[in-house]
């Protein structure tokens, strides 16, 4: 399958699925600023909003299915706009019909299903859409809501990896998550 250059976004009932605009740099930089929402990511807060622009600067022109590349949606509340967060997806460079995600909302948008239904939609655009045959996710193993919501959009744990990633300091467990575009495609109960 040949790249997405076209890509612009994806819609749910409630949310659109979108690049990233010059508008959300705020938002993006608040929410990943916040300590509870930072803890079990890559970056350390604070983050400023000199930081926000260029990473959004550097995925404007970015495909989304780039082997060799992790890519950042924006998600937003369909009906207000509001940016609330962002998935992302890693398209493997040796396999690109596998791939990688991870959801980040910010704290007021939590426990709404906005996580689940933003990365249900990716999903559905990474093993459908773009024809992936595996896609993964891993959460250390103290973040019990991510672990849930990848329960939720019906990955399955694949493992327990224990004290196996430095993060931040300190040792930590992992969880790894898994679907199969066979799996995702057969009807869910």
């Amino acid at each position: 399958m040949g790249p997405d250059r076209e890509f612009e976004e994806l819609r749910t009932a409630r949310l659109v699925v979108r690049r990233f605009r010059p508008a959300d740099v705020p938002t993006f930089a608040a929410y990943r600023s916040d300590p509870e929402v930072a803890r079990y990511q890559s970056w350390d807060v604070p983050f400023s909003e000199e930081q926000a622009e260029q990473f959004v600067d550097g995925l404007s022109e970015d495909d989304p299915d780039t082997p060799g590349s992790w890519f950042q949606f924006a998600v937003a509340e369909a009906d207000s706009g509001t940016h609330i967060g962002d998935v992302a997806a890693y398209v493997d460079a040796d396999e690109p019909r596998q791939a990688r995600v991870g959801v980040t909302l910010a704290a007021d948008a939590q426990g709404r299903g906005y996580g689940a239904e933003a990365l249900a939609r990716l999903l559905d655009y990474l093993l459908v859409d773009r024809g992936k045959h595996r896609v993964t996710a891993d959460c250390d193993a103290r973040n019990v809501g991510s672990a849930k919501l990848l329960d939720r959009v019906g990955m399955r744990r694949e493992a327990h990896h224990l004290r196996s990633s430095w993060w931040k300091g300190e040792w930590t467990d992992e969880y790894v998550y898994a679907v199969l575009a066979d799996d995702w495609r057969a009807p869910r109960g």
